[in-house]
């Protein structure tokens, strides 16, 4: 293994149940779920209560693992230039899966319950809202999100 070592980061998100439904909220222009990594000597459940309260002014009880997945962000296969042991550059095409990845996330999914606070976006969110589960389709997700309410048994239209 040659460069750094890598190593997935772990990262946590919440179902949000009120009155029987399910919410969203945006991340970078994508419609998500509340969440994002654990930080150092915090528990799952102490990472997925602190993001759902930084993100939507939430604060949940949480309950049970609604999934786990990967989440690999890949760079396009590019050209890389790098000079070679006479100086002269060189071009290479990466076309190998793992050279390519630029994030690695394991994602815990868990249901939560709201107990307190006031829906309301944070600041790195441009707005949250309750979303039927009905209206999904009508949402710009971000990338496999449909298909992960999907496995956690919470569907929209598609």
């Amino acid at each position: 293994m040659s460069g750094p070592r890598r190593r997935p980061v772990p990262a946590v998100a919440g179902v949000i149940v009120r009155d029987g439904a399910r919410g969203v909220e945006p991340s970078k222009g994508k419609w998500s779920i509340p969440g994002g990594s654990v930080e150092w000597g915090e528990t799952l459940v102490e990472a997925l209560k602190r993001e759902v309260r930084e993100e939507t002014g939430l604060e949940v009880q949480v309950g049970e693992v609604a999934g786990v997945y990967d989440l690999l962000i890949e760079r396009p296969t590019s050209n890389i230039e790098h000079r070679t042991s006479n100086g002269n550059p060189s071009i290479r095409k990466v076309t190998d899966h793992a050279s390519r990845i630029t994030y690695h996330y394991v994602i815990i999914d868990y249901f939560a319950e709201v107990i307190g606070g006031e829906l309301a976006p944070g600041d790195d969110a441009s707005d949250a809202r309750w979303v039927p589960i009905e209206d999904l389709d009508s949402y710009d997700l971000t990338e496999h999100l449909h298909e992960r309410l999907a496995e956690m048994g919470v569907t929209g239209n598609r």
